[in-house]
């Protein structure tokens, strides 16, 4: 069985959210602690949101120097699916294995909500299982999801395809060009600031066509992670 870990920091909120979407989409999820310089041989990672190390001088730019970290580096520089979500991908971002960074919502306010995504690339090794253009919803919860880089930085991104989500309806913290999730250039490494793993099961997900609750959209990028596995 594909095996993915799940990391917990001081302030992680959502890392029980994050194994059971891994144990919902088929795969044995692995707890990782900050602290412990070894993933214990899994296929993949899960980065999860919180608060890490409460926010303290940087949201994620503690995180980024736990123990666990080097090793999710080294491994996602050899090609190990590595997912981070909202301060998981904070965390991403200040550990440089995803383009940008994250800063303060324009609004000055923390925003929680169903949101619309559209799916921009599907070939990652967390998406590979939706369709290219495809709208979807997931809850939103930030106070520092605002995504921005160069404007150099930001035509890269989009000329290249490096960015897999975007927000669409309406931008909620002021993302440069509605950027909600960024890919690094091998597609192994994801992040996103909605939080899939609360839209995995039916009764406590997004409202949906098929009813209050049922929205299960998020299921398919962990989903996606076990199919690349299985076929590499």
């Amino acid at each position: 069985m594909t095996r993915i870990g799940v990391i917990t920091f001081p302030g992680t909120l959502d890392d029980v959210d994050a194994a059971r979407a891994v144990h919902l989409a088929g795969a044995e999820p692995v707890a990782l602690w900050h602290k412990d310089a070894d993933l214990k041989g899994v296929d993949a990672v899960v980065v999860p949101g919180g608060f890490s190390y409460g926010d303290y001088l940087r949201c994620g730019a503690i995180a980024r120097f736990a123990p666990v970290m080097n090793e999710v580096v080294e491994a996602a520089g050899k090609g190990m699916p590595v997912l981070g979500i909202c301060n998981g991908f904070q965390i991403l971002a200040e550990a440089h294995l995803l383009p940008g960074a994250l800063l303060r919502n324009d609004h000055q306010k923390f925003v929680c909500r169903e949101q619309r995504l559209r799916v921009e690339s599907t070939t990652t090794a967390w998406t590979g299982l939706f369709e290219e253009g495809e709208a979807i919803t997931v809850p939103l919860k930030n106070m520092e999801g605002n995504f921005i880089a160069a404007p150099q930085e930001l035509d890269r991104l989009e000329g290249e395809g490096l960015v897999v989500f975007r927000y669409v309806g309406w931008n909620p913290n002021g993302s440069a060009r509605d950027i909600a999730g960024v890919r690094n250039e091998r597609g192994n490494v994801v992040g996103l600031m909605p939080h899939p793993e609360h839209a995995v099961e039916p009764g406590f997900g997004p409202d949906s066509a098929a009813g209050p609750r049922t929205g299960v959209d998020g299921l398919r990028l962990f989903q996606s992670a076990i199919s690349s596995l299985v076929g590499a």
